[in-house]
């Protein structure tokens, strides 16, 4: 599709293409990462709150409440905070203010697809890394000069996670570069490399409260790293939309952070979910990788993934299925309610009969 009128720029653009989001409400939908419960009810009451008369002025454009709210729950300064719509929307400055040098970014084969669309948008160049053969990232493999790297951890669509140890060593060899870690899933289980960010000024990590704290809807991401990196990102932002983040967004996550004792017993939750799960599909003949997220990637012994999946679709679960060649027999299923779970698993136990 092209158009006269369109820009040069944008009629080689390949777009980002997400999980389906089907308007019929009986299917059992693990095909999108989003939590599967609801928001903590004091998010719920804040976000009421705010929808008062106040709605007809601007939201703070630095979201000043929202960043300290951040800034006291993990232990940094709010100056270390940058604040967006989402964390796509955060990546996006990330790519144009800190990764646009004219030499490659770095990031896995196999990783969450959006990281080469962003370099396509801003005419970044970008090299691949392979996974290992058990789907693993291995620091020592990015080597070389390069613009920058950027690797989720957990790794999506793997779910496999790094430890500190191996994101301190990227850092220590690439010290001229920004090293980002996309932290999407790492409240499931890995661990957080916000920690280092006082001791590595080339580091940048973002979070989403889409996942963890169930606010998909309310679009909220956020990034933590020294305060040059965020002055970038600042200057982006304001030269890009200086009201990312509405008032009742704003409302919510500070909300979200409030209320740790439900983040807590949902997040264990979910991965005490996400352990009953694989123990059923390993049942079922599948092979899991281990996933400190709030998902699984699971290929059959015997039967091929895109087989599964649409089969799945028709008795009304669905799941994701990617067509890239190294892991097109792998599905990819969010961890669902006890109920969603058993629907999953009745489900292939008649596919696989």
């Amino acid at each position: 599709m092209s158009n006269p009128y369109w820009s040069p720029c944008i009629r080689g653009l390949e777009p980002y293409v997400p999980g389906e989001q089907p308007r019929r409400r009986d299917l059992v939908k693990l095909n999108t990462n989003e939590n599967p419960y609801p928001p903590s009810p004091q998010v719920l009451a804040a976000v009421r709150a705010a929808a008062d008369e106040s709605l007809r002025l601007y939201p703070p454009p630095e979201a000043d409440e929202f960043k300290a709210a951040i800034a006291t729950y993990h232990g940094i300064e709010a100056s270390q905070v940058f604040v967006g719509n989402g964390s796509d929307e955060v990546l996006a400055h990330v790519f144009h203010a800190l990764l646009n040098h004219g030499r490659p970014v770095l990031f896995p084969d196999i990783t969450y697809s959006f990281y080469p669309v962003y370099c396509r948008l801003y005419g970044i160049p970008w090299r691949e890394i392979p996974l290992t053969s058990d789907y693993c990232i291995a620091v020592a493999d990015y080597q070389g000069t390069n613009g920058g790297i950027v690797l989720a951890n957990p790794n999506a669509p793997t779910g496999c996670a790094l430890p500190l140890t191996a994101i301190e060593e990227l850092l220590v060899a690439h010290r001229d570069t920004v090293v980002v870690i996309d932290e999407a899933y790492v409240d499931f289980g890995a661990q957080s490399a916000i920690p280092l960010v006082r001791q590595y000024p080339n580091l940048l990590v973002v979070q989403t409260l889409s996942k963890s704290r169930a606010l998909a809807g309310l679009r909220l991401g956020f990034a933590v790293g020294d305060a040059g990196l965020i002055g970038a990102l600042d200057t982006v932002k304001n030269s890009f939309n200086s009201y990312p983040l509405d008032r009742l967004a704003i409302a919510g996550g500070i909300a979200a952070f409030a209320d740790d004792a439900y983040f807590q017993a949902r997040r264990s939750q979910v991965m005490a979910s996400r352990e009953a799960l694989v123990t059923a599909l390993v049942r079922l003949g599948f092979e899991v990788l281990p996933s400190a997220a709030n998902f699984l990637f699971a290929r059959h012994r015997e039967r091929a993934g895109a087989e599964l999946f649409e089969a799945l679709r028709r008795d009304g679960v669905l799941v994701r299925h990617f067509k890239h060649p190294r892991i097109d027999r792998f599905l990819r299923i969010t961890v669902g309610t006890e109920t969603q779970n058993a629907r999953l698993i009745a489900a292939l136990e008649s596919l696989l009969r």
